[in-house]
């Protein structure tokens, strides 16, 4: 039986594998994404596609959910409050989940601009990468009044197994998220390096990943993205521009709050150096080829 209406706008990599979770659980979806591709995708899986994000939230009834998951705080207040934007259609009593990595103080003027609407916030970014999000798998970091939370219970449960409430600020759900990718970045830029090093060395790099996966060096992300990375693939799962961004966010709010560690700024330049190297649309597992590229010291 279809269950209760749900908007999305953004179904790239993790909200495209979020409408294919929710459409086999049997939620009526109305998407918009600008990508035809995308459109084609969510479609198959079943839900209705749209051209605005005004259609979107026009689909919805009282009480229904809007989850946005664009890349950043400006595509934020685009589909939300630019030309078609969904603002326009959002009633008292909805809810807004914000999925994307912002800022805390973007999270916290977006959620009030919404409240002044009537309109919840549900600040909950995600992790885990597609397979985990199509598999009800992924990390979905949540932090809004517990009424509001309760509210979209059957929401959040048909999203993920791993809801994890942060607390009621909203806000905190983005400072979750971005301690996580802070680390996260600075995981994947040191198996990058480790691996380059082993290279340099003489050593065979996969033979050194398979080490490295039964020993103590071994991350998550380290494994996922060089396992591809040593065969050259670096199609994008997740682009250099992601971890870039998500980095230089992290450290900022790091010192926002008075704190200054030895490796994420260290880590955030990394991906702003492969950036200015043209990697910007390479999976970030092209770290790899970055440090290859160092020159010998003399």
């Amino acid at each position: 039986m279809t269950r209760t209406p749900v908007g999305v706008i953004g179904a790239g990599n993790m909200g495209g594998a979020m409408v294919e979770r929710l459409c086999k659980a049997g939620w009526a979806l109305t998407v918009c994404d600008i990508d035809p591709a995308r459109q084609r995708q969510a479609t198959a899986a079943g839900a209705s596609v749209v051209g605005a994000p005004l259609q979107a939230a026009q689909a919805l009834g009282p009480g229904h959910a809007l989850i946005v998951v664009v890349v950043d705080a400006a595509q934020v207040r685009q589909v939300l409050w630019g030309p078609a934007g969904a603002a326009q259609a959002l009633q008292p009593g909805q809810t807004v989940l914000l999925c994307p990595t912002i800022s805390p103080e973007d999270v916290e003027a977006i959620a009030a601009d919404l409240a002044r609407q009537g309109v919840d916030c549900i600040d909950a970014p995600l992790s885990g990468g597609p397979v985990r999000a199509r598999d009800g798998r992924m990390s979905l970091m949540v932090a809004a009044p517990e009424p509001v939370l309760v509210r979209q219970t059957a929401l959040l449960s048909a999203l993920s197994d791993h809801v994890m409430r942060i607390s009621e600020r909203v806000g905190d759900g983005a400072r979750t998220k971005l301690v996580n990718n802070l680390l996260a970045g600075i995981n994947l830029v040191g198996a990058a390096e480790a691996l380059a090093m082993a290279e340099r060395m003489g050593l065979d790099v996969t033979t050194t990943l398979d080490v490295i996966e039964r020993s103590s060096g071994q991350s998550w992300i380290g494994s996922d993205r060089m396992r591809r990375a040593v065969t050259g693939d670096f199609e994008p799962r997740a682009h250099v521009t992601l971890l870039e961004k998500d980095t230089r966010l992290a450290v900022a709010a790091a010192a926002a709050a008075g704190f200054e560690g030895p490796l994420g700024a260290c880590a955030a330049r990394v991906f702003a150096q492969a950036h200015e190297a043209g990697m910007a649309d390479l999976d970030d597992g092209a770290l790899l080829d970055l440090l290859r590229r160092a020159p010998p010291r003399p």
